[in-house]
């Protein structure tokens, strides 16, 4: 029974280092750029979107699927980051051991 506590303390010290990551990701922010930087998206650590910017010069009406397509760029770029920035925040939690491949955490 000895090494069920001992489980069970560890299975509470990382469910703490979860919280306590989660909490870091959703302060996190990161830029995602597109077209040269005409385009910028910023999203938390947890993939919401939390501004966009559109430089003036794209700001003409037959240009319009440029700046669409400029912005999917844009927010690809950041949440590409943001995978990035989960997966170093998880080898925290998890003491460096790998997770499967695909695995998500629920954020």
């Amino acid at each position: 029974m000895k090494d069920l506590g001992k489980m069970m303390k560890q299975v509470q010290d990382m469910q703490e280092r979860m919280q306590d990551a989660q909490a870091k990701l959703e302060e996190a922010h990161v830029t995602g750029t597109a077209g040269g930087g005409l385009v910028t998206v910023t999203l938390n650590g947890k993939g919401t979107m939390i501004s966009m910017a559109i430089d003036d010069s794209l700001m003409k009406p037959d240009e319009k699927e440029i700046v669409e397509d400029l912005i999917l760029a844009a927010h690809a770029d950041a949440r590409a980051k943001v995978e990035g920035l989960v997966a170093d925040n998880m080898k925290d939690v998890t003491g460096g051991l790998p997770m499967p491949p695909g695995f998500k955490m629920p954020f």
